[in-house]
């Protein structure tokens, strides 16, 4: 094994191969930071050149850029809090609030070295384990993967701030969402209500950055103030080395979140959608001190970084073992074997094991050059949260929106952003947590399948009880939510802090979104009853029948701390003035109305001149900006849409009623 791995090595640093392996990292940092795109557009956008290219080489450039992305997405989630990949969405939660302190260049350092620590340990996990890892994939069926599911949303549900509850209500309504469109079982449509663009049903880039990204950039505009709110007193160099520093302390941490990094990113489908949430959740019960996770705790950007870059390695199993590609990306790097004449399979790891192993140090070599490379670079990133918030909305607001526009060249892409925007803005400020619907809009297509599945070959619920590895999993399930009641009733447990996820408090915003969510379960729940098809209902049944008791009894809570908000602040319209207030109301929606103009204008005149003009504008009216500096900026702008979109990525713009 010892002299395979070695010729794996050689393979890996042989010329040609390690010249297209860093210039597959630079394209991966680029990639990863810029949201909306993400290692499979880049796998996409560079396959086409490595047809004509010999083996090694091709898989150095794909795997080159593909393993850096989820290293060089923290920089968006970081500095924005807005994913630059899925991959990234649980490092929001503490290193967002870590840049709003002002110690970007912290959170930098410590990413970045549990990445590269996190890929290393994980390709050398995976070359370890290759002899015996196999026979424990092969015990897993739809079973444990619709229970590992499950599992997943119960950690990110635990992690709700105040209420445990509206934490389940949220991932209950991401998993109702999933059903839109076609049902897989049957082709039959579901809840599209006539409208063609939610027959496929949503995309889950516009999602994701529409909830998290333009509730931040509404912050920024409402309050007229930078990323960090305070500065901190540390030099950039000091920053980094302290995240260095931090990395080193908190190894233990860092060692456990690779394994399950490793072994998680093994389950075909399940690895990259709940590794980092897992993660995340696993720094948190572990933890004794819980008070500042979601307020800026270093080891909530640890624990998830290390564990995203070391499933990189593990997803190569099912890849390159099964023929199970786990993930898009993987999908592509399928495709690539195929094409260059290599079967999947158990050849895999014996006659061209050498090969495999080529790909795993390919893993390893990028890891660590990405990672020196970007704490280079860091040492001036951080300097943007210190650059006023007006000059970072217009420009972050373009990639945000043509990041949506690479979902599927659509309008309906951004009335989607747009959209959950709104409602991502509306649960930050009245104490939802968002973590779960997203969690739950990745695993919930994988959850029917696979619980549809359970029922037709296993029985309606026997499965639960005679099948050992579904038993353990539903012991962590039920320790997960004992751990989390316990914590929540906790007198040492600070519930004053509105700074976490999900912790704020202001009910008369949060008992609208009650009210519509009992309204729309209910409206589900009758929809549903009409479904012919027994496989068409069954899985929003089940999700309704659960959803409707939960959100009746938030509405119920909410419904109380609101009557009491009214009746301390002497009456309904004093009440309201004071929690709008509180959550910037009127300038979110000034800003809300000027993004619908933007798409207005969309339609008139086409993408190119209506961002270019949603810039000027911006800077002008809202920025206050001299018109030289609107100018330049407004140009730069053009030409990034023209130029990247445009030629580089080949998307098609709206053909607008003036130009087409």
């Amino acid at each position: 094994m010892i002299e395979v791995m070695l010729s794996g090595l050689g393979l890996a640093l042989s010329w040609p191969a390690l010249g297209y392996l860093m210039l597959g990292v630079f394209l991966g940092m680029w990639i990863g930071a810029v949201p909306g795109l993400g290692g499979a557009v880049g796998l996409a956008l560079m396959l086409p050149f490595t047809f004509g290219m010999d083996t090694v080489p091709a898989f150095a450039l794909l795997l080159g850029m593909y393993a850096v992305t989820s290293t060089s997405d923290s920089v968006a989630s970081i500095m924005l809090g807005i994913p630059g990949t899925v991959a990234s969405q649980a490092t929001i939660l503490d290193g967002y609030p870590l840049a709003k302190k002002g110690q970007a260049a912290r959170a930098f350092g410590a990413t970045y070295t549990v990445s590269a620590f996190g890929g290393v340990l994980g390709a050398l996990l995976l070359a370890a384990s290759l002899p015996v890892i196999l026979p424990v994939i092969f015990a897993f069926g739809v079973p444990e993967f619709f229970m590992l599911a499950v599992l997943g949303l119960t950690m990110v549900g635990a992690l709700s701030g105040r209420s445990l509850l509206k934490g389940l209500a949220a991932g209950l309504l991401g998993l109702l969402i999933t059903t839109i469109g076609y049902a897989e079982a049957t082709g039959i449509p579901r809840f599209y209500f006539g409208i063609n663009y939610l027959l496929d049903g949503l995309p889950i880039i516009p999602i994701v950055l529409g909830l998290f990204g333009l509730p931040e950039l509404m912050e920024l505009v409402a309050k007229n103030t930078l990323i960090a709110r305070s500065k901190s007193d540390e030099s950039p160099t000091e920053g980094l080395l302290q995240g260095v520093k931090d990395a080193f302390n908190y190894r233990w941490l860092s060692l456990r979140c690779a394994f399950l990094g490793t072994y998680i990113g093994m389950l075909p489908g399940l690895g990259a959608a709940i590794v980092d949430w897992i993660a995340y959740g696993h720094a948190v019960q572990s933890a004794k001190d819980k008070s500042q996770f979601g307020q800026g705790d270093i080891r909530g950007v640890i624990a998830p970084e290390t564990a995203n870059n070391a499933h990189k390695a593990g997803a190569l199993i099912p890849t390159v073992a099964f023929g199970i590609p786990g993930s898009i990306g993987t999908a592509i790097l399928l495709g690539a074997l195929v094409i260059k004449g290599l079967r999947p399979g158990p050849d895999m790891l014996t006659i061209n094991l050498d090969l495999t192993f080529s790909m795993v140090w390919a893993i390893v070599l990028a890891n660590l050059a990405a990672a020196a490379l970007l704490m280079f670079f860091s040492r001036h990133i951080h300097k943007i949260a210190f650059v006023p918030g007006h000059l970072i909305v217009p420009g972050v607001m373009v990639v945000l929106l043509m990041g949506t526009w690479v979902a599927t060249n659509s309008m309906g892409d951004w009335w989607t952003c747009l959209a959950f925007g709104v409602l991502g803005y509306w649960m930050k400020q009245g104490g939802w947590p968002r973590p779960p619907l997203i969690l739950a809009l990745v695993l919930g297509g994988l959850m029917e399948n696979n619980y549809q599945l359970t029922r037709q070959i296993y029985g309606s619920y026997e499965w639960l009880f005679n099948r050992p590895l579904v038993v353990v999993i539903e012991i962590l399930i039920i320790l997960t939510v004992i751990l989390a009641v316990r914590g929540m009733l906790s007198p040492k447990s600070d519930q004053s802090s509105e700074a976490g996820e999900g912790a704020a408090h202001n009910p008369l915003m949060s008992f609208p979104l009650a009210l519509g969510l009992c309204v729309m379960f209910f409206i589900a729940y009758q929809v549903t009853l009409g479904f012919q098809e027994v496989a068409t209902a069954q899985f929003p049944y089940v999700i309704v029948i659960i959803a409707l008791p939960i959100s009746a009894w938030i509405l119920l809570k909410d419904g109380l701390a609101a009557r009491s908000a009214i009746s301390s602040s002497g009456g309904l319209q004093l009440a309201w003035f004071n929690a709008s207030t509180k959550a910037e109301l009127r300038r979110s929606c000034e800003f809300i109305g000027f993004i619908l103009m933007a798409i207005a204008l969309t339609y008139l005149v086409g993408q190119l001149l209506a961002l270019t003009v949603f810039v000027a504008g911006y800077l002008r009216i809202w920025g206050n900006c001299k018109w030289t500096t609107t100018a330049l900026y407004s140009a730069v702008v053009l030409l990034v849409i023209w130029g990247f979109y445009g030629q580089l990525m080949r998307l098609l713009f709206y053909p607008s009623v003036l130009f087409g």
